[in-house]
């Protein structure tokens, strides 16, 4: 298999969901950070990008965006110098239902595009939820002004992508009291 480094955007203010510190939300009595991280054991290395947390995973790399809330891509500036894998697990840290078999299937689908991300079951791509090839998005990057503040469509719009469906609900994120309220149920129903 491809080797790949992983980058998790934990930076985000929580706003919808009253100011939480989302990714020590738990569901299924694990914080989501640590059940993204579980599921990207396999990387080389592991780039949290956000404000320093208690993990049960030792090797995490922390790093701060610039400016602090800056949004995804710019987390993505922040720790795509420290990508030294070909491919980059560009990953929310609120994603509970993200497995290392999704992790697996993103990866082995990039071959020769630029990437490859879920398609959640409404249509809509899930850029934070994808596998890229390392030199893209540096090239996509070095392309764009500032990044804080920029939505990450901004970085992956040029890129050729293999969109890759997500039946099992992968790519489910908590962002408001509603989604985390029906993670929390989804995993108590499958314990």
């Amino acid at each position: 298999m491809t080797q790949y480094d992983a980058v998790v955007a934990a930076g985000g203010a929580g706003r919808r969901l009253g100011g939480a510190d989302k990714p020590a939300l738990t569901v299924g009595g694990r914080p989501l950070l640590d059940r993204v991280l579980t599921a990207c054991a396999g990387a080389r290395r592991v780039l949290v990008v956000g404000p320093r947390r208690p993990t049960g995973h030792p090797g995490v790399h922390w790093l701060r965006e610039d400016p602090p809330g800056g949004g995804p891509l710019a987390a993505v500036a922040a720790a795509l110098p420290q990508v030294s894998a070909p491919l980059v697990l560009l990953l929310a840290a609120d994603l509970p239902f993200l497995d290392a078999a999704t992790v697996a299937r993103l990866v082995a689908r990039v071959g020769d595009a630029d990437g490859a991300l879920l398609v959640d079951a409404e249509g809509r791509d899930q850029p934070l939820a994808a596998a890229y090839r390392t030199a893209a998005l540096r090239t996509a990057l070095a392309a764009l002004p500032a990044p804080a503040g920029r939505p990450l469509r901004a970085l992956t719009a040029g890129l050729r992508l293999v969109r890759v469906p997500d039946p099992a609900g992968a790519s489910f994120d908590c962002d408001t009291p509603e989604e985390l309220a029906a993670a929390r149920r989804r995993a108590a129903g499958e314990r």
